[in-house]
């Protein structure tokens, strides 16, 4: 019988001590997995980031392809204020202004000794870039002689991880975009100061519109198209992915619910009485990006505000969130809309007068 109880015992033992090193085995095996995810989740994100780079470099090299030689192209590298929040604000370097990249587009036949007016045009998406996307725009405003500068603000894809995550979104980038106006003013004297606009769609809407309550000296005339216009209302109405955009950690890092004034001081909307500078509003009731009832909220401010400005809300118009944008007849005969009022301030030697203008300015 002790034999048998013996047996057992070393039986029951070698059973723990088996499960045991199962066990830790597994335990390691978990960790070593989660370990080898996280790297490889990393991995994807940087080779993303390097994707962008090499996008970013294919794109500025269709500028030239697209644009000809009639227009003088170039990406200069400036700098906007230091990051609102260092990670380690004693460590070397804490403190410098940020660096970014603008683009600029001049027509090849201006006469350098007179002057010209210039439009600052900031791209919109969250993360996103300037891209011949443009190309039709940067065309039609050059045919007028516009000069134009369309900064790659902080946030921008195309330059890696760490400008990706310097993103301020309604806040700083705002600046970067002032900067550039500044840049091409103090370095080219045929641009006029005193003949400056400036125009965006979407995100770009909401960044002209903040640069026009916060700098209304600084610019004669703006136009803001579907532009985004309440960040708290768009949490509503976004999905959660969209909404991770904004509180991660390098973000804002909060969540509209825990820090709901953040995210008004950075809507448009509710930032309508700082209005003092000339404004053209556009917006789509079909827009499946900005939805109208945002762009609604920001006139009827402004309105509320007593404010003067212009405005339209398109109905249904094909191309939702694009829809003036576009190489449509419809789109050319809005675009010819923004063109007339913006030129009525910053009058451009070379005005259009029709949506014939526009298509001989695609050929040009």
């Amino acid at each position: 019988m002790r034999e048998v109880f013996r047996s057992s015992l070393v039986l029951g033992v070698a059973i723990l001590l088996t499960l045991t090193a199962s066990t830790t085995a597994a335990h390691e095996s978990k960790t070593q997995t989660t370990g080898e995810l996280e790297k490889l989740a990393e991995y994807h994100t940087l080779l993303a980031h390097r994707l962008d780079r090499l996008e970013k470099a294919v794109d500025d090299l269709l500028w030239h392809q697209r644009l000809g030689n009639g227009i003088f192209i170039d990406k200069v590298y400036i700098t906007g204020p230091p990051l609102r929040h260092e990670e380690n604000p004693t460590a070397q370097g804490a403190g410098n202004r940020v660096k970014f990249w603008s683009y600029i587009f001049i027509p090849r036949e201006i006469d350098p000794g007179k002057k010209y007016p210039l439009i600052v045009l900031p791209h919109g998406g969250v993360h996103s870039s300037f891209t011949t996307y443009y190309t039709h725009i940067v065309r039609e405003l050059i045919a007028q002689q516009y000069i134009v500068v369309a900064p790659e603000y902080r946030g921008s894809t195309g330059y890696g991880k760490s400008f990706y995550e310097k993103i301020d979104y309604g806040g700083l980038e705002t600046e970067d975009v002032k900067a550039s106006r500044d840049y091409m003013i103090d370095n080219y004297d045929f641009v006029d100061g005193r003949r400056v606009g400036i125009i965006g769609w979407s995100h770009g809407g909401l960044i002209t519109l903040h640069n026009i309550f916060d700098h209304p000296e600084d610019y004669k005339v703006a136009f803001a198209g579907v532009p985004v216009s309440d960040l708290i209302a768009r949490m509503g109405y976004k999905t959660q992915a969209y909404r991770d955009l904004y509180s991660v950690e390098y973000h804002i890092g909060k969540t509209a619910y825990e820090d709901v004034e953040e995210y008004r001081r950075r809507s448009p909307a509710w930032n309508a009485h700082k209005l003092q500078t000339p404004l053209l509003i556009h917006t789509n009731t079909n827009d499946a990006d900005v939805n109208v009832l945002e762009v609604e909220h920001l006139i009827k401010s402004l309105k509320a505000e007593g404010k003067e400005f212009e405005y339209e809300i398109y109905e249904d118009i094909p191309g939702g969130h694009s829809f003036d944008r576009m190489d449509t007849g419809k789109a050319k005969q809005i675009r010819l809309k923004i063109y007339r009022f913006l030129a009525g301030y910053l009058k451009p030697p070379n005005r259009f007068s029709s949506v014939k203008d526009i298509e001989e300015a695609a050929y040009r």
